[in-house]
């Protein structure tokens, strides 16, 4: 931190540096601190009163104190030649009665008579674009890009595990038509099948009629009662195989 410093005051900053527009005020401020064990009286000038208003334009620094000093600049209808400008503020401080106020404070006590020690710090003034160009608004719209890429990415991420399930979703559901034809494919031949046994059979059973026509009648009973069961349970079985 860079300060003026004397016998009875420090002073920050070194240079009164005012944001510059047109047509608008601006204003800076000055921090007064006292380094000593007695009361410093100080006041305020400058070379053009009239574009400058002061405030406190004088007073005092208690003991190890500070105070802080406004300076506002009116506004301007122009703007000097390469922003520069010649103003200078004067400020002066003395060591003052113990006890003394703001209001007691005078311009006597700033003559520099009877060996009166008197400190005298001189300050330019330094104009500073108002609104200097950010990097803020270009950085945020450069971050946009980022945001904006991250935010595609964020959808093709989360797309990603839709597509992988659709995917895995499709071969099943791809297969399953197949594997049900295939099942019913079997059956039907299981089916058909089972007919053609059951017509084998039938024929087969045909020529035991005939066959047994020509025996006798107890023969052809018990014979038939026991073919009939068998049948009855192959039957069964083909029936409930399908």
């Amino acid at each position: 931190m860079t300060m003026s410093s004397g016998d009875f005051i420090n002073i920050y900053p070194t240079e009164l540096k005012f944001p510059f527009e047109l047509r608008k005020q601006s204003a800076c401020s000055l921090q007064l601190s006292n380094k000593t064990d007695q009361y410093i009286a100080f006041k305020v000038k400058t070379t053009n009163p009239k574009k400058y208003c002061v405030r406190p334009n004088a007073g005092v620094v208690l003991p190890g104190s500070s105070c802080n000093v406004t300076v506002t600049m009116q506004a301007q209808k122009e703007a000097p030649p390469d922003m520069q400008c010649k103003d200078k503020f004067l400020i002066q401080s003395v060591i003052a009665p113990s006890g003394t106020s703001n209001k007691d404070v005078t311009t006597e006590m700033f003559n520099k008579e009877d060996g009166k020690v008197i400190d005298e710090f001189k300050l330019r003034v330094v104009y500073v674009p108002a609104n200097p160009p950010s990097p803020v608004p270009e950085g945020s719209e450069e971050g946009g890009s980022p945001r904006a890429s991250l935010t595609e990415d964020e959808s093709k991420s989360s797309s990603l595990p839709e597509a992988v399930s659709r995917s895995l979703e499709e071969p099943k559901a791809k297969s399953s038509p197949s594997e049900a034809w295939s099942l019913i494919s079997r059956l039907t031949e299981e089916k058909a099948s089972a007919l053609q046994h059951n017509q084998k059979l039938r024929q087969e059973l045909e020529l035991i009629r005939k066959e047994i026509s020509k025996s006798n009648a107890g023969s052809f009973s018990m014979l038939f009662v026991v073919l009939v069961g068998l049948i009855g349970l192959l039957v069964g079985y083909l029936i409930k195989k399908t």
